[in-house]
């Protein structure tokens, strides 16, 4: 169920991603789902490299709106420096 979960979140991250950021984003909706779990998976890994959490784990869950900031970022480096999207 956790999956299913990180999926859905993922799909609502991905869109407003791709809605915040300027442009036409060419890609599908399993293309936002990936975007929105990866953007969230760079908020949770840079937020845990800012502040140390103190049970020691590297990854910590990002906030929701961390997760769009990641994503977003994810998106201009795909543009930018991938010439990808």
């Amino acid at each position: 169920m956790r999956f299913v979960w990180m999926a859905i979140v993922g799909l609502i991250v991905g869109i407003i991603a791709r809605f915040i950021y300027p442009g036409p984003i060419p890609i599908g909706w399993i293309a936002s789902i990936l975007l929105g779990i990866a953007g969230s998976f760079l908020a949770g890994t840079i937020g845990g490299m800012i502040h140390r959490p103190a049970d020691g784990n590297a990854i910590q869950p990002a906030g929701f709106f961390y997760s769009v900031i990641g994503a977003i970022l994810i998106i201009f480096i795909a543009r930018n420096v991938l010439h990808m999207v």
